[in-house]
């Protein structure tokens, strides 16, 4: 009777170990969902002023076009560096480095084109270095997340994402009703209020427990060892297919809706781009909340099915293309964490390696979605909806890389 009360005691204190240490890390992932906030700022903010830039600077258009390029080609370049330099410098150096960095960018914005002989090189200046905070933070974030103590750490990955979500939807509306309240002329004002957000933050993860990735004395996977596992493979197309799967249709929604549907500029940005990031958000926060009861391999699989059948609808449903269009917003929301997910458990010594490559892959996804549709779109006498329906690849591909991982076994290494 004595042993079995103090098994107990010492159950309950063990318990209250866990319980405590798990409070100290919600402060960790409340600044990593600030993260992803910030990652959507810097990547959505500029694009809204783009035709400002043009006409006020008189920037030609076909040059503001680089500003996107530059922008995804140096967080794609980061993604790729980051697996030599994160894990020397530590996490905690690198995240409050990728918030300076966001701040800087978005303040640079507002000085250097008028301070630099050609406007267009300021502005692309302040774009590439933000662009590397971006980067950064697209490779920190998740597995910073992946390594706090958490019951169910897909619910925790998938809150994480519908964050960007939400700051993607924010960034459009507080910026739209700020223009609409005092002008776009005072732009600038907006983008240093901006600014404090990646600020705030920095000094967030200079203070919070950082988790380690690895357990006291094992050592991530080398890119010899990660590239010799078909699951990583396997693993990295699914990344590449649920980044192009939601881009391919968000990048082109808002011209979707205006050219293919006859919408207003204003209607076809709601209806199209906005209304898309609510509900991938939405889905992203649906198994942020009841993860514990879903099983995801389940849930990415109705998702997959559920997206073939949006892209489809877009395509070969005129009447039903914008309602189509909000479905694929919805089923993409679970592909990006949940793939992510998967490979924290299928490769648990994966390491930053594992987790800047899958980023690589999400990112180089991003901008092969929408190229495709472009493309097939301007050979079909600029037809978007044979561009989407080309695009429906991307779905059926990561629905065949869920059930070939799920026939695989957990990696041994």
């Amino acid at each position: 009777m004595g042993q079995k009360g103090g098994g107990l005691f010492q159950e309950g204190l063990l318990y209250g170990e866990r319980t405590k240490m798990r409070n100290q890390y919600d402060k960790t992932i409340r600044a990593c969902f600030t993260g992803y906030i910030v990652q959507a700022v810097v990547n959505n903010f500029t694009p809204l002023l783009f035709l400002f830039f043009h006409r006020s600077y008189e920037i030609p258009l076909s040059r503001i076009t680089l500003l996107v390029t530059f922008n995804f080609g140096i967080q794609l370049l980061v993604d790729l560096l980051a697996v030599g330099f994160v894990d020397k410098i530590g996490y905690r150096v690198s995240l409050v480095a990728a918030h300076v960095l966001s701040a800087a960018g978005l303040i640079f914005l507002t000085i250097l084109p008028e301070l630099l002989p050609s406007p267009f090189a300021g502005i692309l200046i302040s774009v590439m270095v933000y662009a590397v905070g971006g980067g950064l933070l697209e490779v920190l974030v998740s597995p910073v997340v992946e390594a706090c103590p958490s019951d169910h750490k897909e619910k925790t990955m998938s809150m994480l994402h519908s964050f960007y979500c939400w700051g993607h939807a924010g960034v459009v509306l507080l910026s739209a009703l700020f223009f609409q309240a005092a002008g776009i002329g005072n732009w600038k004002i907006l983008a240093c209020l901006w600014a404090l957000i990646p600020i705030a933050n920095a000094v967030a993860f200079a203070g919070v427990p950082i988790a380690p990735l690895m357990e006291e004395g094992e050592r991530g996977l080398t890119l010899g060892e990660l590239f010799r596992l078909k699951i990583f493979w396997i693993l990295l197309i699914m990344m590449v297919c649920a980044g192009a799967s939601e881009q391919a249709v968000s990048q082109w929604a808002s011209t979707f809706a205006e050219k293919g549907l006859g919408l207003s500029k204003t209607v076809g940005d709601l209806a199209g781009p906005l209304v898309f990031a609510v509900l991938m958000g939405t889905s992203r926060l649906f198994y942020g909340k009841y993860g514990d009861r879903i099983h995801l391999e389940r849930f990415m699989v109705c998702s997959s099915c559920l997206c073939i059948f949006a892209y489809l609808g877009i395509s070969l449903l005129p009447p039903l293309s914008l309602v189509c269009c909000g479905i694929c917003g919805l089923s993409v929301g679970i592909m990006w964490p949940g793939t992510f997910s998967r490979a924290s458990a299928a490769l648990p010594r994966g390491g930053t390696a594992m987790f800047a490559l899958l980023a690589l892959g999400g990112d180089i996804g991003c901008s092969a979605g929408p190229t495709l549709v472009g493309m097939v779109s301007g050979m079909s006498g600029d037809d978007l909806k044979m561009g989407i329906l080309a695009g429906v690849i991307f779905p059926v591909l990561l629905l065949a890389g869920i059930f070939l991982c799920g026939r695989l076994k957990k990696a041994s290494v």
